[in-house]
């Protein structure tokens, strides 16, 4: 049984305006839900545990019921940083939906999400403790400490650009979640990040150029027009 966590409980500073950005409009629909269907329709996703905070629960509460969201089995505390939301939404899942084995992590800034990816993304499950969508680099990368100086080059072929959603198999991924202390989990900028680090084998699956993460009004612009063109 798979149970996919939809991560909605971050701010948004940098989109500016009143609300955050998984809450905005997009292409006349709330940008969460499209997220939300995704995980509902696909028939491998069983259950959905949501993290948001809770003056916008209500707000959910009347997207899942208008939309036909039935797989929805519970809510997460958001987090200080995006790993201990995690953490909080593997917590739900425990008192929620404790048949759950293989465990979805997305972002409902990420509307573009399709069948395909999630799929992927389970499969990956069949032959590693993870799963993480990737896109090739495109552009020469160098490193440099002062960003005036080029320090070092490293081979493109060697770098791909992480996505969500990530797969992970559940106990497991609990489980590493509490061999860390607080202050490292805190230092965790991505879900495979920190599977890695606690010794989780992690398998690469092709990711989706479409699937952007919206963090500025350009982001979402360019974001409905995918959906228009679909």
């Amino acid at each position: 049984m798979n149970t996919a966590v939809i991560l909605a409980g971050g701010v948004g500073t940098r989109m500016g305006g009143s609300r955050p950005k998984q809450y905005l409009t997009l292409g006349g629909q709330p940008v969460i839900l499209y997220a939300l269907r995704a995980v509902q329709r696909h028939a491998d996703i069983h259950h959905i545990v949501i993290v948001a905070a809770e003056e916008w629960r209500q707000f959910i509460d009347r997207l899942l019921e208008q939309n036909g969201i039935g797989k929805f089995c519970g809510y997460g505390e958001p987090g200080q940083t995006r790993q201990l939301s995690i953490l909080h939404g593997l917590e739900t899942i425990r008192r929620t939906a404790p048949d759950t084995t293989g465990v979805l992590i997305h972002d409902a800034a990420r509307p573009a999400l399709t069948s395909a990816l999630i799929t992927a993304c389970l499969a990956g499950l069949g032959e590693a403790d993870g799963a993480m969508p990737v896109l090739p680099m495109k552009d020469t990368c160098y490193v440099s400490e002062d960003g005036r100086t080029v320090e070092e080059f490293i081979p493109r072929r060697k770098l791909f650009a992480g996505q969500a959603p990530e797969a992970f198999r559940y106990d497991r991924y609990l489980a590493a979640h509490y061999r860390m202390s607080r202050e490292e989990l805190l230092e965790i900028s991505g879900s495979s990040e920190m599977a890695y680090k606690s010794g989780l084998s992690i398998v690469m699956v092709p990711g989706d150029e479409r699937n952007i993460k919206i963090t500025t009004q350009e982001d979402l612009a360019l974001v409905e027009r995918y959906l228009t063109v679909e």
